[in-house]
């Protein structure tokens, strides 16, 4: 960090430092920096976008799904990775952790082509976590969304434990209440997690995530009230074969699913919500008026949503011994049964 001049108080320089660093960086141990790999892997910026451009242009969906391991893997002890490790005969990954089993192959098959182009680029330099923290920007943008800095430097994770996974990611049968208490906990406010929410813009979820909704909501309705009803019988024509088919899915966004916006709070408002999580933030009184600004104020949702973003990537990541730079994302770089826990 540069020396204070005599003119900026300490105060200043201490509190806007614990703002934009990770927890750990006031302890000495070294910091994230935007040109981390600029001397170790010159090439890093290039390999990167040529790689994620190609990915996004053949799989479209490419975007959503990479957001959405990139905030799986955070949630749960931090960014470092640990959603991208496979299980294997000692240890049940967060992978494989149910709420994990749908996390889309595109977002593993990108960070997997990454991590191969840059090792053979600058081997040991890169770690999968900085692959995934910038592939998440970088495909944002790509797809219409805010630019943000993604300081560079995190090591990866150690330990992925499917049993850490439960109670750090949100469920959509959870009240609001619980969500928002979840994301407290994790240093997030009201307004950042609606911001962060804002992410379905994009993407898409399985008809067994929101079925509850549209068949047999009560005894005396067969789907959710706050659901504008031709969209409510629309998707109970789309996954009508749900239970025979589980990767039937819908569109998060059903106006702009490819593109990232605010049209997601939009629909809200108009009962176009595809998850009662969701739905839920327009009724709320502690959201709703979050959801109703986002709805009228495009820019003011990517100024919050980019915040937000530069505070999560930054969340408990590890530096120095923490971590290791995994030679595959998919596998620690040696297996320590010891440490090992179900």
């Amino acid at each position: 960090m540069p020396k204070a001049t005599p003119s900026i108080p300490l105060l200043v320089i201490v509190s806007i430092s614990l703002f934009l660093l990770p927890a750990e960086s006031h302890t000495g141990k070294p910091n994230l920096t935007l040109d981390y790999y600029q001397k170790s892997c010159p090439r890093f910026n290039q390999i990167m976008n040529e790689l994620i451009t190609a990915k996004q242009t053949a799989s479209p969906t490419t975007a959503a799904g990479v957001l959405r391991v990139f905030f799986h893997d955070c949630m749960v002890d931090g960014c470092d990775g640990s959603t991208l490790v496979a299980s294997n005969a000692f240890n049940k990954a967060e992978r494989d952790a149910d709420v994990n089993l749908s996390l889309p192959g595109d977002a593993y098959d990108l960070v997997t082509r990454a991590k191969t182009a840059l090792e053979i680029e600058c081997p040991g330099v890169v770690s999968c976590t900085d692959i995934l923290a910038l592939s998440a920007r970088n495909l944002v943008k790509m797809v219409g969304g805010p630019f943000y800095e993604v300081p560079l430097g995190r090591k990866d994770g150690l330990v992925s434990l499917a049993s850490r996974v439960a109670g750090n990611i949100a469920f959509p049968n959870m009240t609001m209440t619980e969500i928002i208490n979840q994301f407290q906990s994790k240093g997030l406010s009201v307004q950042e997690m609606v911001a962060l929410v804002g992410a379905h813009t994009i993407g898409f979820s399985h008809c067994s995530e929101f079925s509850k909704r549209i068949y047999n909501f009560s005894k005396a309705l067969s789907f959710d009230p706050a659901m504008n009803p031709y969209y409510a019988k629309g998707l109970q024509m789309l996954c009508a074969n749900y239970t025979k088919d589980s990767t039937m899915a819908a569109f998060n966004d059903v106006m702009s699913p490819g593109k990232f916006d605010n049209m997601y709070y939009k629909n809200l408002l108009r009962g176009l919500g595809l998850l009662a999580t969701d739905q839920a933030m327009a009724e709320d009184p502690r959201t709703k008026p979050i959801v109703e600004l986002y709805a009228a104020n495009e820019t003011a949702f990517f100024s919050d949503f980019a915040r937000a973003m530069e505070k999560v990537s930054v969340y408990k990541v590890k530096t120095g011994k923490e971590g290791e730079i995994r030679r595959r994302c998919d596998q620690f770089n040696s297996l320590n049964t010891d440490t090992i826990r179900s």
